[in-house]
C-alpha cells in the first residue's frame, strides 16, 4: 500500500472543485412563485441582505426592469447586481459588512416613500458606518455583529451612501424611493 502525501496545490485544487460543486447545486432551479419572493419577508435568508452575512445580491430576489441612472457610482463595487425591488415593503434590511464584510448588501434597493431602511452590521470587515453622500444622515462608526441605524425614506429621489472608511474600496450604497 502507497503512502499519499497532500500537498498544498492538490489540497487547493480539491477545495475549489468541492467549492465550485456545492455553489452551483443551488443554480439549477427555480423556486418560489416567480414575483422575487421566497415565502419569507425578515431578510434572513439573505435574499434581500438578510442578517446572515450574504452580499444580498440579485439573486433569487426580483430587481428593477430598468435600472436608474447611477452616472457610474456602482463602478467599483463588487456585489453590485442590479436595484433590488422592494417597494412593497414597509421596512427593508440592509447588511453592512456583506459578502466579503466590504460591502452592503443588496447594493441598492428600490422602496416606496415612507418605507424605513435597517442597516445591520455582520460583524464582518472591521469598523463601517453610513454615510448619505448629500450629509442627510450618517450612523455611528462600528464594527459589532447586530449594530443597526435606520432611516426613514419620505421623497422620491436616489439617495447615494458610502461607508466612509471604505469607500474607496466600493463600499456603497444606494436607496432609489418611488
Amino acid at each position: 500500500m502507497t503512502r499519499r502525501t497532500l500537498d498544498r496545490r492538490t489540497f487547493v485544487q480539491t477545495t475549489v472543485a468541492v467549492g465550485a460543486t456545492v455553489a452551483l447545486a443551488g443554480c439549477g432551479g427555480s423556486s418560489g412563485s416567480g414575483d422575487g419572493s421566497d415565502g419569507s419577508s425578515d431578510g434572513s435568508d439573505g435574499t434581500d441582505g438578510g442578517s446572515d452575512g450574504s452580499d444580498g445580491g440579485s439573486g433569487g430576489v426580483e430587481t428593477l426592469s430598468e435600472e436608474p441612472n447611477d452616472d457610474g457610482f456602482f463602478d467599483n463595487v463588487s456585489n453590485y447586481d442590479g436595484t433590488v425591488d422592494m417597494r412593497d415593503a414597509d421596512e427593508v434590511t440592509v447588511n453592512v459588512g456583506a459578502a466579503d464584510g466590504l460591502s452592503f448588501g443588496p447594493a441598492a434597493v428600490a422602496v416606496s416613500s415612507g418605507t424605513t431602511v435597517v442597516w445591520e452590521w455582520t460583524g464582518q470587515g472591521g469598523d463601517h458606518n453610513v454615510s448619505a453622500t448629500d450629509g442627510e444622515f450618517e450612523s455611528d462608526t462600528a464594527g459589532e455583529e447586530g449594530h443597526t441605524f435606520e432611516h426613514t425614506f419620505e421623497e422620491a429621489g436616489t439617495d447615494t451612501y458610502v461607508c466612509t472608511p471604505h469607500e474607496a474600496v466600493g463600499m456603497k450604497g444606494a436607496v432609489y424611493v418611488e
